[in-house]
């Protein structure tokens, strides 16, 4: 299946378009006594298992890499396994590497995503250049999907991305009329990257989006909950585009994972379930 069809095809089984990111902190996580591999799959074992109990399992599962690497091997080999995981639930993985790189190395990078780490999608950032990204775009064509870092969510976004061109263009109107062009050859599997905290700059890329109606684009918008973007505020921007929903993943990481710290409850699967499901009343997508 190619994955802008898995996109589709879980939103409307799932009754949603949220991606839960996946991002272990272990000073967050209510569990003892084990070490950070034992640590970090029980707890997503848990909530994925609460999900499935509750029939209200995410559109997307999001693990970040740096949140893994950051305990050495005892976090990746605890990716391998939180992936494994998630990919049994049919919902599909996107593995938040914002890989790039030139020559050899971008091909290594690609092999690493998809062959070693068997994720359905990944993240990467383009601007070194279209052969920056040419070996993920060669997945693209083989079912797999790559989302472009178009516009991030974070403050400093606007000290480059912002910048205008000797046409009055932004960075990001430039790079989303690209995406356009290369997307044309990989089969809707090419993705776009816009923050939820960037309201203004996502309905300009909707709107460059939309004059190729003949090109579907998946995005995959980060910055809901704890950097300050607005779900209902996003959803209400894509509505108002026309976009098709289905191939929209609105992420929240924090917000999900430690829900119970906000509920002041013990049952932290629980709790990422009844935040979920308030999540997905709030963008109203069904």
């Amino acid at each position: 299946m190619q994955f802008i069809e898995l996109l589709k095809s879980s939103a409307e089984k799932n009754k949603s378009i949220v991606c839960m990111g996946l991002d272990p902190v272990l000073e967050r996580i209510p569990l003892r006594g084990k070490d950070a591999e034992q640590t970090i799959v029980e707890f997503y074992s848990e909530i994925i298992n609460a999900c499935i109990a509750e029939n209200c399992l995410p559109a997307a599962f999001k693990p970040n890499y740096a949140f893994y690497a950051q305990y050495g091997f005892a976090g990746l080999r605890a990716l391998k396994k939180v992936i494994s995981m998630c990919k049994e639930t049919s919902v599909p993985v996107i593995l938040d590497a914002k890989r790039t790189d030139i020559g050899k190395s971008c091909i290594a990078y690609a092999k690493e995503m998809f062959d070693f780490w068997q994720a359905d999608a990944c993240t990467v950032q383009a601007f070194l250049g279209r052969d920056s990204i040419e070996p993920f775009l060669e997945f693209c064509k083989r079912g797999k999907g790559v989302y472009v870092l178009t516009r991030s969510s974070n403050p400093g976004a606007k000290e480059f991305q912002n910048l205008r061109n000797t046409s009055g263009e932004p960075l990001y109107i430039t790079l989303a009329k690209k995406l356009i062009i290369w997307a044309s050859n990989s089969k809707g599997n090419l993705g776009s990257i816009v923050g939820a905290t960037s309201l203004p700059e996502l309905g300009k890329i909707l709107g460059t989006f939309k004059k190729s109606p003949s090109i579907e684009i998946p995005l995959l918008i980060p910055g809901v909950g704890a950097q300050g973007g607005s779900a209902s505020d996003t959803a209400e921007v894509l509505k108002s585009a026309g976009y098709n929903l289905t191939i929209v993943r609105i992420n929240s990481s924090s917000g999900l994972n430690y829900a119970y710290e906000r509920f002041e409850s013990e049952d932290f699967a629980g709790s990422t379930v009844r935040a979920l499901k308030e999540l997905n009343r709030e963008i109203g997508f069904k």
